[in-house]
Parts: C-alpha cells; sequence; structure tokens
C-alpha cells in the first residue's frame, strides 16, 4: 500500500484524489484517528482528498506536517484541523524563522525533537546538561504550541533517530536505548500532559518579544478568537548559567493589553513585576499567564456642557520651555544689578497665523508692566531682554496672542508680490484700522483717526500706507491682542549687588592676628593687618564666630578632649556665661571695638563677612533659658553633635521642630541675623546650612533680603550636588563647592561644565575656597609652592567668587597625618603667624586679584569655553564677556613637579578669522605683549618658574 501521508503522483491511473481518499477510509476503519500529512504545503492538493474523505461520513482528523511558514489560512481552508511543527524547538525561535506564526490561523502540535531527526541527545553529551535541555525542550513545546507530539524515545535520550521500517526494529531500538537511558522523562511527560493548557489553547497568535541574542527568550501567545487569558513564555537559552531579564520592555511589548502576570505553576516562582527583574535558573522555561486587562477608566466630567465651556475657553496658545528659570516659579533666578536678563520661549499655535509675543517685566515694588516684542530665532523659539536697574526682586512673564493685522500684513505683501488684486484687502486693512479705533482711546484714537482720514483722501496711495512702518507700529499699539495668554506664575529674578557675583574673600581667626605667641589677638589687632590684606587684593575679611565659647567640653588642641587651663576651645562651641550669637568674646574686644574694626575695613575697602553658625556649646544660655528648643534624651542628656567620622563633644544643635521651638527658635534666629545687620554687616557665611530645615532658611533669607536686599547669604553646604542646588534655590546667593577636590583635567572640566552650561547656572553661584580652616586638601599637603600656585590660578579664574583661608599664601600644609585637616589649627589654639615666610606667594596672590579686578571677564563663573591642549596635564580654557569685548585665555600645569608641554589653538574661530590672523596678545602675569600669529601655537609651563600663564586676547589692528 502506498505511503498515505503523501499525496500520489499526478500521472497514477483513475482520480488520484479519490482512490487515495478509500486508501484512508479503510485505515480509519481499522482504528487509525487521524493523519500526519507530509508535503502539506501543497494545501491546494490535499483539499480534494479531504473534502472527499469527509463526504464519506469517515470521522478523522488531518494534521499539515508542515516546513516553517507555511500559508495557515490556505491550510485551514484545505480542511487542514491542525498543524504538526516545530514550535517546541528552541533553534526555532532563536533564529527568528517562525515570523509569520504571529498570524497563526491553526492549532499546532509542536514536539520537543524532530520525530525522525537529529537526536537531542546526539548534540548534547553532558549528561547533567543533557537532562536540563529536555526538559526544556519538552516544556517549550508543551506551552508554545495546542498540543504535544512526543517521539519514541525521548523520554529516555535516545541518541539514535526514530527508523520509519518494521516494527520490530523501531521496538529493538527502544528497548536498547532504555537499557542505556542516562534518565527517563515519562513521570515529566505525564505530568505535562496532564497539567491544564489554559485559555490560550485553540488558534493562538504567538509573538517572539525577545531580540537576537538575548540571553532569554520571550515568547507571547494569545487567543485569536475572543478569549479573555494569554500566556507569556521565559526561557533561558543558557544551559549552564542562571538568566537575568528585565521585564520591562516584555511588558512593553504586550503593550498593557494583558496583565498581570502569574506564574501558571502554583509552586512557580512570584510574576511579573516591571521594576522587579526576573531570575530563570540554567535552562528553565517558566510559563506565565494574564488575563485581559480592562483600560484605565477615563474620567467623565460630571456636566459634559461644562467641559466643552472650558475647553471652548482653554489658551489657543501654548508658551513652553522659558528660560532663565530655576525649576520652580517660586524660586528667583540670580543676576547682579546692571545685568539685562535674556529671555527665552517656545511659543506654539496652530494655524498659519502670525504670531505676536512680548516680554513683560517689572521691579516687584511697581505695580505696571513694561515691555517688549520678542523677536523670533526660528522654530517657534523667541527672545528678548530686559535690564535690572536696581537691587532686588524682579519678576518677569511672557505673553503670546494672535496678531491679526500682522498675518494681514504678512499675506498682503505676498499678494502684491504676485501682482493680484487688491482692492478686497485693502478694504479689509481699512477696516481693521477701524476696528482698532473703536477700542482706542486718548492720543491713540487720535493718531488713528488721522490715519482713517489719510486712508479715506487717496484712493491710489491706500496700499502704501497700509504697508508703512508707521501704520504697524500703531496697529501694533492699538492691538487688542485676540487669544492672548500670559505665562503664569511670573518667573522672579533676585538683582543682588556686586558683591553676591564677584568678591575676593580673606579668612582669618582674630584670635590669632597678634603675632605675639600666647597672646590672644583683638580686634584692634585685626586693624593693624586691614593694610595687607587689602594690599593682596582682597575685598572681604571673613571671622569664623566671634562669640564667646563654652567652656563645658572645650576641646584642647588638634581637637582633644583635655584642653589645658589656658586653650582657648574652639569658637563654632557658641555660647557661654557671657553671652551668645549677639555678644562677641570678651577677649577679642567690646562692640565698640567692633565698630570701630567696621569702619577701618571699609576705609581700606574691605567689607565685613561673619560665621552664623546655629549651633550651641553645652553651657550657651538658651540650654538654661530654653530648654525646649532641644532634643533631650531619655536620661536628661542631650546628644552633642556628629559628621561621621568627626565628633564635635563641644557642642549641640537646636531642635527646628520641637513643640517650643516653633517659632520661637525661628523668629531668635531671624533677630540675630537682623541684630548684625544692624551692626553693618551684610556678607554672612553659614556654617553646614544644609543640616537646617529648607523652610526656616527660605522665610529667614526672604525676610532678611525684604528688609535689605544687599545682605548676601553663603552656604557652607559640602553636601550632594541636588541639596546644595536647593539651598540656592531657597535664598542662599554663594555656595562652597567641590572645587576643593577636583584636581584632574577632567574632574575640572566636568564640574565646570556643569556649573556653567547646566540648569544651576541660573542660580548656582560657586564660590571656590582654596582651603579652610577644616579643610587641608590632600593636593595641598604633597605639591609645595607650585601646588599653592596651581589651586591660586584656577579659583582666581574659573570663578567671579574665591576664598583663601590665612596661611595659604604662607603655603601652609601641615597635617595631622593621613587626615585632611591642619596639624595645630587654630580652630582649637592660638597662633602667631609668621607673615613674611620665605616662599611665600603673596606677590602671585597680589596680581591675580590685580587682574580679577581689571577684566570683567573673570568676575563670573560663566562665560566659560575649555580648548584642548594636547596634554591632559594642562588646562586651557577661555573666560570672555557676551560681547568678547574682554577675552582672557588661561593655561594651568596640573603637574606641581614637571614641567608640561603642550600644542593648543587660539581661538581665531570664535572671531571669525582664518587660521592665519594675528591676535594682539598680553601676559598678565609679567606685563608682557607680543602678537600671536596663527591659530597653531607650543606652550610649555614649568612649575619651577610659573605653573600657569594668563593672557588677554584681541584681533590685531591692521596698521
Amino acid at each position: 500500500m502506498p505511503d498515505p501521508r503523501r499525496i500520489p503522483a499526478p500521472d497514477r491511473e483513475g482520480d488520484p484524489a479519490a482512490d487515495l481518499a478509500l486508501d484512508l477510509a479503510a485505515l480509519v476503519k481499522a482504528g487509525v484517528s487521524g493523519f500526519a500529512i507530509h508535503g502539506g504545503e501543497q494545501a491546494a492538493r490535499w483539499a480534494g482528498v479531504i473534502t472527499h474523505i469527509r463526504s464519506t461520513g469517515v470521522d478523522c482528523r488531518f494534521l499539515a506536517w508542515t516546513n516553517v511558514g507555511a500559508d495557515q489560512a490556505a491550510l485551514r481552508d484545505a480542511g487542514f484541523d491542525a498543524c504538526l511543527g516545530p514550535a517546541g524547538a528552541l533553534e526555532t525561535w532563536q533564529h527568528g524563522s517562525l515570523a509569520q506564526a504571529e498570524a497563526t490561523r491553526l492549532p499546532t502540535m509542536a514536539y520537543p525533537e524532530r520525530p525522525f531527526g537529529p537526536r537531542l541527545a546526539a548534540r548534547v553529551r553532558h549528561t547533567p546538561l543533557l537532562h536540563r535541555a529536555a526538559l526544556r525542550a519538552l516544556r517549550l513545546a508543551a506551552a508554545a504550541g495546542d498540543g504535544l507530539l512526543v517521539p519514541m524515545g525521548f523520554e529516555v535520550a535516545a541518541r539514535e533517530p526514530a527508523q520509519q521500517g518494521p516494527a520490530a526494529d523501531a521496538v529493538s531500538e527502544f528497548r536498547w536505548a532504555q537499557q542505556t537511558a542516562p534518565f527517563d522523562l515519562s513521570d515529566e511527560i505525564t505530568a505535562t500532559l496532564k497539567a491544564p493548557h489554559g485559555d490560550a489553547a485553540g488558534s493562538t497568535a504567538t509573538r517572539v518579544l525577545s531580540g537576537p541574542g538575548e540571553p532569554v527568550l520571550a515568547l507571547f501567545r494569545t487567543p485569536i478568537a475572543a478569549s479573555e487569558t494569554s500566556e507569556l513564555i521565559l526561557v533561558n537559552e543558557n544551559l549552564r548559567q542562571p538568566a537575568r531579564v528585565m521585564p520591562a520592555p516584555i511588558l512593553r511589548a504586550i503593550g498593557g493589553e494583558f496583565g498581570p502576570f502569574t506564574a501558571k505553576s502554583a509552586d512557580a516562582a512570584p510574576g511579573l513585576h516591571s521594576t522587579l527583574p526576573i531570575m530563570l535558573d540554567a535552562g528553565e522555561t517558566r510559563v506565565l499567564t494574564a488575563r485581559r486587562a480592562a483600560p484605565v477608566a477615563a474620567s467623565v466630567a460630571r456636566l459634559p456642557e461644562q467641559a466643552l465651556e472650558r475647553a471652548v475657553r482653554a489658551p489657543r496658545l501654548a508658551i513652553e520651555a522659558v528660560t532663565p528659570s530655576a525649576g520652580e516659579p517660586r524660586f528667583p533666578v540670580k543676576r547682579i544689578a546692571g545685568e539685562a536678563v535674556r529671555v527665552e520661549a517656545d511659543v506654539i499655535a496652530d494655524g498659519h497665523d502670525v504670531t505676536a509675543v512680548a516680554l513683560l517685566w517689572r521691579p516687584a515694588d511697581e505695580r505696571a508692566w513694561r515691555q517688549q516684542r520678542m523677536a523670533p530665532l526660528g522654530n517657534d523659539r523667541w527672545a528678548a531682554e530686559f535690564p535690572l536697574e536696581r537691587i532686588g526682586r524682579y519678576v518677569f512673564a511672557v505673553e503670546a496672542w494672535r496678531d491679526v493685522f500682522g498675518t494681514f500684513l504678512y499675506e498682503l505683501r505676498k499678494k502684491h508680490a504676485a501682482r493680484l488684486d487688491l482692492s478686497v484687502e485693502i478694504e479689509e486693512g481699512r477696516l481693521l484700522v477701524e476696528q482698532a479705533r473703536g477700542a482706542a482711546r486718548g492720543s491713540l484714537r487720535a493718531e488713528l483717526d488721522a490715519l482713517l482720514a489719510r486712508l479715506a483722501a487717496t484712493a491710489t496711495g491706500r496700499l502704501d500706507l497700509l504697508l508703512a512702518p508707521e501704520t504697524a507700529a500703531l496697529m501694533a499699539s492699538a492691538d487688542q491682542r485676540p487669544f492672548a495668554v500670559r505665562q503664569d506664575p511670573a518667573q522672579p529674578v533676585d538683582a543682588e549687588r556686586r558683591a553676591a557675583g564677584f568678591a575676593c574673600w580673606y579668612e582669618l581667626f582674630p584670635r590669632s592676628q597678634s603675632r605675639e605667641p600666647g597672646r590672644h589677638g583683638t580686634f584692634d589687632d585685626v586693624i593693624a593687618r586691614l593694610p595687607a590684606i587689602r594690599a593682596m587684593g582682597f575685598d572681604v575679611l571673613y571671622f569664623p564666630p566671634i562669640h564667646p565659647i563654652g567652656r563645658k567640653n572645650r576641646k584642647g588642641r588638634n581637637n582633644s578632649l583635655t584642653p589645658g587651663p589656658d586653650d582657648p576651645g574652639s569658637p563654632y562651641a557658641i555660647g557661654a556665661a557671657e553671652g551668645g550669637h549677639d555678644a562677641i568674646h570678651p577677649e577679642l574686644g567690646t562692640i565698640e571695638d567692633f565698630r570701630r574694626l567696621r569702619d577701618a575695613a571699609a576705609e581700606h575697602g574691605l567689607e565685613l563677612a561673619l560665621d552664623f553658625a546655629i549651633q550651641c556649646a553645652p553651657d550657651h544660655p538658651w540650654l538654661r533659658d530654653h530648654p525646649g528648643w532641644f532634643g533631650w534624651r531619655p536620661d536628661g542628656s542631650i546628644r552633642y553633635a556628629e559628621n561621621p567620622p568627626k565628633k564635635y563633644e563641644d557642642i549641640v544643635n537646636v531642635d527646628f521642630y520641637a513643640d517650643d521651638a516653633m517659632p520661637a527658635l525661628w523668629r531668635t534666629l531671624r533677630d540675630i541675623v537682623a541684630f548684625w545687620v544692624g551692626e553693618g554687616v551684610r556678607l554672612f557665611r553659614v556654617d553646614n546650612p544644609h543640616t537646617k530645615p529648607f523652610p526656616f532658611w527660605e522665610w529667614l533669607i526672604a525676610d532678611i533680603r525684604g528688609r535689605d536686599p544687599g545682605v548676601v547669604f553663603l552656604a557652607e553646604a559640602f553636601t550632594r550636588p541636588k541639596v546644595m542646588y536647593r539651598l540656592a534655590k531657597v535664598g542662599f546667593s554663594q555656595s562652597y563647592t567641590y572645587f576643593t577636590w577636583r584636581n584632574t583635567k577632567a574632574e575640572l572640566t566636568s564640574y565646570l561644565t556643569e556649573l556653567t552650561a547646566a540648569a544651576p547656572r541660573d542660580f548656582f553661584r560657586p564660590h571656590f575656597f582654596v582651603n579652610t580652616p577644616d579643610i587641608n586638601p590632600l593636593f595641598l599637603q604633597t605639591s609645595g609652592r607650585p601646588g599653592f600656585l596651581i589651586r591660586a590660578a584656577l579659583a582666581t579664574t574659573l570663578s567671579g567668587l574665591w576664598g583663601m583661608y590665612n596661611g595659604f599664601e604662607l603655603c601652609e600644609a601641615q597635617a595631622v597625618p593621613g587626615k585632611e585637616e591642619y596639624l595645630d589649627s587654630e580652630k582649637y589654639q592660638l597662633r602667631a603667624w609668621d607673615l613674611d615666610r620665605p616662599g611665600n606667594i603673596v606677590a602671585e596672590i597680589t596680581q591675580l586679584n590685580r587682574i580679577r579686578h581689571a577684566n570683567p571677564a573673570l568676575q563670573s563663573h560663566l562665560g566659560l569655553t575649555f580648548y584642548k591642549a594636547s596634554n591632559d596635564s594642562i588646562l586651557y580654557f577661555a573666560k570672555a564677556t557676551p560681547d568678547r569685548g574682554n577675552t582672557v585665555l588661561v593655561a594651568i600645569n596640573l603637574d606641581p613637579h614637571r614641567a608640561q608641554d603642550a600644542d593648543i589653538e587660539v581661538p581665531l574661530w570664535e572671531w571669525g578669522l582664518p587660521d592665519d590672523a594675528v591676535m594682539a596678545a598680553e601676559d598678565l602675569m609679567r606685563g608682557e605683549r607680543f602678537a600671536w600669529r596663527g591659530k597653531a601655537q607650543h606652550i610649555r609651563l614649568d612649575p619651577a618658574d610659573s605653573p600657569f600663564a594668563i593672557w588677554r586676547i584681541q584681533p590685531a589692528q591692521e596698521v
């Protein structure tokens, strides 16, 4: 009998389809219930056979044993009940060859290995790996198909392909495979067949959700017929190692139609969560199921007519991406009084009408808005500037509307250029003028009357009148601004005094200024130092706390816990019997002495800055008078301050949110600042503001600056960047930075780019201190005199604000071993400084400050551009004013021990000059003038001479 699985050749006598149908019917009567048809792709040739046999009333099933990619619709139309295919073979999905299976129209019988084909056991020899591979193939076939066909011998890992010969041979081969089997999967097969298949059975669409080469294969099966359940199949393709997969891409590919996904097997791992990774064991196949998910129900307006009314009245134009901005409208951007604020905004409108945009601004103490039209930059971006004429708060807003007369002019000019008849358009223009006149008042109305009269008096000149610039300006003044929309809320701007953005700070401990070992310094000793400090070019003299110092838990030398009888203690342990934050340490002098110092400093061109440190010694009067301002422990003690690994046993902190502290403590701290402002202090360095509440600072600074907008607060906050930025937003004008720890070219370039090119540029002003009483940088400990010059050059040229702590000019670097702390720190003892110490850098600091004062480009951290230097040890950059009227080039050798060379380029392109142009240059440290010819130059910086160079450049003037 011919093989009934293959259609007879067409040259067989009679009707081949009818003859084959009779043969198959006979087999059915003998007990056969169905046939797997080889060559099922030839669906049209099999259609007649299947139709004929079913017309005889014979009940049997036909499975198309097809190649990958067969036409499923044709098979269905031919009468096939299902397909028999390789959906259970991992390599089939890996190679993407079942792409058409996404549109499956027939149920699929899947097999774990190809019947009569190469065995899985022949390819995987290692028994543990073979066992995993077999289980994976079995479970994938069961999950990816609608039925399961297990070739005889698969369960015992037969290595030889099944024979299609006599049955006796097949039985013999099977028995031999059983006897040599490394394992038996019969129980697993039984359990798989008994497991419920779920609602996804039947005609399904299967999609591959994973990409080529991914460690986990992800298949998604959804029923074609309406059903509420889908299945997700995850397969670890690696037989040796577990695999980790993030569900988010998979869930995104599913698109929210089904979910949540839970494990199909009760003993399986948890389900799918978009943010939690899935771990699959080596070779594991996991099946998850999910029901169809209802979409999120949209909120339906209770009163639809009200929603419609809101829609028709909603703004027709949109204002977006307004700059400058501090991120939230309530926070001001920062500028210096006298500057112009450039405002840009996106204005988007529907249609093709002309849009008009205006910038509105006013000082906060005025009610009337000033305004000017903004200029288009292209791509719906607009720009304008407004001046900051006084110190204090300004606000600005962008307003946009549809420009009716502007649209008319735009169309009129186009039609006029095309030589069209404009009689109707001219009358439309006259009517627009007439409408504007009806709404105008006063002199504006009179001007429009005059224009209408001129239009009526001429027949030939009406077009010229309508197109005249004077008419456009007049109509702009009379514009009723239809569909106007305004930025709301308006953006505040703080226009601060010059010292908020440009200053040179010098820090000293007044008690160490006697220059006599063992004698406590006084304010009069500080007065004696003023000429020398001013001569170095500093304009701010900053003191650590000058208040009475507590005696309880007083610290000794080098932060020891055993002070001697003459140890003065740390000035940050504020408060004693003599008073607290509004008192002066008696050994420094009296309030009258302080006032004499203040006035003497002003005569020398120096402004005083005080330290505002909200902390108390254990014997501060507040602990006696206001115990409710502190947090007490159950045993009646109070916890001392810590900043791990540092401990401050001589300091306790207030509790801002203790019941008794709200608002009494807040008000008292405000009054302390106000007291010192009343004594002429307008610069405050705030100690660790990040450890105090943001709302407190926002309120206090607004209150103080509301009384005197010239008060400036510097945040000493070495903390996380976003916390530092938040402090700037709530009101701090300046901030300490990470500059202290940025030493390499990459570190400096990255950090300064963040501060000058990203969002912080509009509200965060960096203050570059090269050292502090708390920080003796490691770089300075090992770099010698050149290292101090390097850090001074970096600070003075990169930021408008820089500062140094007394001793830096003397190259003081003695450190506590292994720490960034000064040995014999004057935080804990008196020091008598040798201000003429050999090797000092007083002359260089003096010149650097002189250069800063003479060059506006160096008076801000903005205007910075880094340029390429061929050596990673040389930092090369420019600082320039917006118009490039003042441009300074700086090159700094960051290596304090060796001379370094570099090829650099003079940025001729910034002036639009050719590569061979000549630039006039001046070496600002040496006072030498010369010409730079051409773009390419070579420099050498030797720390033994000077590790940096500063040049002022401009295009050479032709003679």
